[in-house]
């Protein structure tokens, strides 16, 4: 089917150019498809696809590993601007001819919807547009994966400062906090800048595709069939008039239990108990490997697929100097394997947020015995199921000997998990209704109203918490939510 036969692994195509990559769409795009010939050339590009991404992948997984490295930094741009972007009119050309011919198979209704979708949004005039912002992305990463703060003698990564925000002298807390945001207080121009051209890429991309404002575009091309812009309101609605008052009552409860007049941002990581904190683990093979146990006490199958990770060098976890905030699990498709990325700085939230990766990964693996790649994505509205769900399943198992606390400590960290996650509840609708208004309101545009906008949404769903003279840092929360400058509307999935 291929004039120039695939390579075996996606490292041959590590340093593919577009027009060599693009020559074996067009060959599927003038092959024969029949219906006696359609599942062979599913087959075929559904085996390009995973090589293609996978290349992609392993791009982006080597660039957030290091930002500061420029040959890491060209080979992701070079396919997340130049090849990425122009492979989209490649592939809904070969949609096109998928849908044609149709298919009365099941398991692959789904897979015909999202094509359908992604036929009626393709706009060529949207192609340099993704390629631009997917660069500032990029640069994104580069700014905040570069911050350092200067802490007690030396310079460290941001997230080496969480541990400090658990102990029990206040004002090691405070001076704590105040180092790890001041980084995005001083940036805060920078990235404005940066978001203003976000927004307005956006905004062009879905008025080419014919849409009022990026939201409905983004709801479609993400696929969500299931719940609507409206559904996401009421949502907010709920969690304000439910949830946050819940997480008011756990802060009232906070305060009074750590004996201060005024709860500040720098009082809500410590342990109420007012005990110092103890790292839950010791190096990051600790982490690991506890993490592996706990597995395999769920399910031997899990345990073993995450020892294939350990073993495999799946996994990068600790937080480093240039290493790009935040965490992932990305799927390497070629080979069926997931990847995890994130930055442990020895704090209970680095287990929380292992858990959750693991999740990703476990559903990575059983997905990948799906023969094709568009079969194996669940979806927006269930991409974040087997990843929050994973948290929860694992709480019965964190004491020791085979997980991270001592017994009374694992009771208080299962307690500590389920407060934040109404903690979560709220920051999740305060993003989501946040973006909704960047994007529906033309002062969305504008950068001091969207600081002001954040503070508005914040009282709405962030309470509890003294923020007096701290107005700069608490607009610098939006700043470091990475997901609304690199995958707007994707954060709703998390409630």
């Amino acid at each position: 089917m291929f004039q120039t036969p695939l390579p075996p692994t996606s490292a041959g195509l590590a340093e593919a150019s577009w027009p060599e990559i693009a020559a074996w769409y067009d060959d599927l795009a003038g092959a024969e498809l029949t219906a006696a010939t359609r599942d062979d050339w599913l087959a075929a590009w559904s085996r390009l696809d995973e090589l293609v991404t996978e290349a992609a992948s392993l791009a982006m997984i080597a660039y957030t590993s290091d930002t500061t490295d420029k040959a890491k930094e060209a080979a992701h741009l070079r396919f997340s601007t130049e090849i990425l972007p122009q492979l989209e009119e490649k592939e809904v050309a070969l949609a096109k001819r998928f849908v044609a011919i149709g298919t009365d198979r099941d398991d692959l209704q789904t897979a015909l919807r999202r094509f359908r979708t992604a036929i009626e949004l393709f706009r060529e005039a949207n192609v340099p547009l993704t390629a631009e912002a997917e660069g500032l992305a990029a640069r994104y990463q580069q700014v905040t994966g570069g911050m350092t703060a200067e802490w007690q003698g030396d310079r460290v990564p941001l997230p080496r400062l969480a541990p400090f925000l658990k102990v029990a002298d206040r004002g090691v807390r405070e001076a704590a906090w105040r180092a790890g945001v001041a980084p995005y207080v001083a940036a805060r121009d920078e990235l404005a800048g940066l978001f203003d051209r976000m927004v307005e890429l956006r905004g062009e991309m879905a008025r080419n595709a014919g849409f009022a404002d990026f939201r409905d575009y983004t709801f479609v091309a993400k696929g969500r069939f299931e719940y609507t812009p409206a559904d996401t309101e009421r949502l907010h609605d709920a969690i304000e008039a439910t949830v946050v008052p819940a997480v008011e009552r756990v802060m009232a409860h906070r305060r009074e239990r750590l004996e201060l007049a005024a709860l500040r941002p720098w009082d809500t990581a410590v342990d109420p108990r007012q005990r110092e904190a103890t790292a839950p683990y010791r190096d990051i093979a600790d982490l690991e490997e506890r993490a592996a146990v706990i597995f395999e006490r769920i399910d031997p199958t899990l345990g073993g697929q995450f020892r294939t990770m350990m073993t495999e060098g799946l996994l990068d976890l600790e937080a480093r100097p240039g290493k790009a905030p935040g965490g992932y699990c990305d799927t390497l498709h070629a080979r069926g394997r997931p990847f995890v990325f994130m930055n442990a700085a020895g704090v209970a939230e680095d287990v929380m947020t292992l858990l959750h990766e693991a999740g990703h990964c476990f559903h990575a693996f059983a997905s990948h015995a799906r023969p094709l790649i568009w079969q194996r994505h669940p979806g927006a509205e269930s991409a974040e199921l087997a990843s929050m769900s994973m948290e929860l399943l694992a709480g019965p198992h964190l004491a020791r000997p085979t997980g991270y606390y001592e017994a009374p400590d694992a009771v208080a960290a299962r307690l500590e998990h389920l407060e934040d996650l109404l903690v979560a509840l709220a920051h999740i609708a305060s993003v989501d209704a946040f973006q909704s208004w960047i994007y529906t309101d033309p002062a969305g545009r504008d950068a001091a109203a969207r600081d002001a906008a954040w503070l508005r949404f914040r009282e709405r769903f962030e309470r509890g918490v003294d923020w007096t003279g701290l107005e700069a840092e608490r607009v610098a929360r939006w700043y470091r939510q990475l997901h609304i400058f690199l995958y707007p509307f994707y954060y709703i999935e998390y409630g």
